[in-house]
């Protein structure tokens, strides 16, 4: 009887755990459906074919430091058809499993009742903000950034000594490494445990320093390695651009809304924006309240600080819904904290109700939009093979500028969901054709005619065997 009642208390106390283990073989499977799009085909986690042992792997290796990715690349390059993007997904779903649990373990350790630790847990793993980083297959160096992030963050708060510095700098390099937001760590780390009164300012100020000083080595090795990095304009901050991405940051972090429909013309319903708002508002409005109640309290400025710290470098270089992910570990401890501040919880519990409510619906919006959107550049890819016809040695991929409207990794345009042909390569198991050159012209009138103009004088230049012209779904082959 004994045994009973106390399993029926570890249940009551694991309660998200539970949820969550139950939950995570049914989100493996469902984003397993999901088939590559947009940055999947051309990011260092698609399969690459370069020997393993090259500096370019483990230096950079196109735009980034990210071995990490890198070596993915070549795991799933070993047998693309079966690997890709299966494991990338199962990958990308297991951080998230562990980020959440490690979500469970700091609200432990912050010492939060019941409620406050099982709804930030539950909040963490179901909320839609999670969802541009855990459906997308090269969300993996954005979730494992997180993953050894809040590693270190558990390990600042709960070692002592010699041991706890090497550690903790050692899991941020391992998180930076992920991905470069991941150096965040070592600055959120010292705010955080001051926030909650696990040092004292002096020992901030010191741990700071040496956060600080070893951004600066970060820094300096970027600059002493070799590469042949250009910075995209996309990257380049610009005062108008930082607002915007503050404002998307808000907007992406703050809000439980279905953005397919709020904010994708095609696919625009107000009353679907309208009911999941509704349904979110009551409890996230019981968390801004307070938030704003304590706004003074060193602890919510903490939290807050380490918030925007966490997001910084995607603001002020390009932040997209995937980034969002970056913070919502510390978005999920102020959830917690706001929570274990309150007296009396049955409004509470209502609210996040219908909240979960919410946010399963448009987790399951989101989630057909994905699939859809990869469907899209597999059958794409088919067509251009079964009217190429007999395999080629090199293709030209002319896009006609599209402008149908598109909506972050869930509504991919066409010519963005066949990957500027990379898909074609994938559906031949990377056999042909061996070399794919693409290119943009404008939308007008006779784009067609001067699409094809083009690629009639790569063909008979011998410059390329075949040219695909894409404009918008309609494919047309030239030989």
């Amino acid at each position: 009887m004994q045994n009973c009642h106390h399993k029926m208390m570890n249940i009551k106390k694991y309660w998200s755990i539970w949820i969550i283990i139950a939950l995570t073989p049914i989100y493996i499977w469902a984003t397993i459906l999901i088939l590559p799009t947009f940055d999947d085909w051309t990011s260092l986690i698609s399969p690459s074919f370069e020997p393993l042992f090259s500096k370019e792997r483990f230096l950079f290796y196109g735009y980034h430091w990210r071995p990490f990715d890198s070596i993915f690349g070549w795991i799933v390059g070993l047998n693309p058809h079966f690997l890709f993007p299966t494991l990338n997904h199962i990958c990308v779903v297991m951080g998230h499993f562990a980020c959440t649990i490690f979500v469970y373990w700091l609200t432990t350790i912050l010492k939060f009742n019941n409620i406050a630790k099982n709804f930030a847990t539950l909040f963490f793993f179901i909320t839609p903000a999670t969802l541009a980083t855990t459906l997308a297959v090269d969300g993996l160096n954005q979730t494992y950034a997180n993953v050894w992030g809040m590693m270190a963050l558990i390990i600042y708060l709960t070692l002592k000594g010699t041991k706890k510095y090497v550690l903790w700098i050692t899991i941020v390099a391992i998180a930076t490494l992920c991905k470069e937001n991941g150096l965040m760590w070592i600055i959120i780390s010292p705010i955080f445990a001051f926030g909650f009164d696990y040092i004292e300012t002096k020992k901030l100020k010191k741990d700071l320093i040496i956060g600080c000083t070893i951004i600066c080595v970060y820094a300096l090795l970027i600059v002493l390695l070799p590469s042949n990095i250009e910075i995209h304009p996309e990257y380049v901050p610009t005062v108008t651009k930082v607002i915007k991405d503050i404002f998307k940051f808000l907007l992406t972090t703050f809000i439980c809304v279905d953005f397919v429909s709020l904010l994708h013309e095609p696919s625009r319903n107000w009353m679907i924006a309208i009911f999941t708002l509704l349904l979110s508002s009551p409890f996230l409005y019981c968390i801004y309240i307070k938030i704003i109640k304590l706004i003074q309290s060193k602890t919510i400025v903490s939290l807050l600080l380490c918030l925007l710290i966490a997001v910084t470098p995607h603001i002020f270089t390009v932040y997209s819904m995937m980034h969002t992910y970056a913070g919502l570990g510390i978005v999920a401890v102020i959830i917690a904290y706001i929570i274990n501040s309150y007296d009396k919880t049955i409004f509470l519990k209502w609210t996040f109700l219908s909240f979960i409510v919410s946010a399963i619906f448009i987790d399951i919006h989101l989630w057909r939009e994905s699939v859809q959107s990869g469907l899209i550049g597999k059958e794409m890819a088919q067509e251009i093979i079964k009217k190429t016809g007999l395999p080629v040695n090199s293709a030209y991929f002319i896009v006609i500028d599209d402008n149908y409207p598109k909506m972050s990794s869930f509504c991919v345009i066409p010519s963005e969901a066949v990957g500027w042909g990379i898909a074609v390569q994938y559906e031949n198991n990377y056999q042909w054709p061996k070399i794919i050159q693409d290119t943009l012209i404008e939308r007008q009138i006779d784009s067609e005619q001067i699409a094809e103009g083009i690629a009639l004088r790569k063909i008979n230049n011998k410059q390329v065997d075949c040219a695909w012209i894409i404009n918008h779904k309609k494919i047309k082959v030239i030989k």
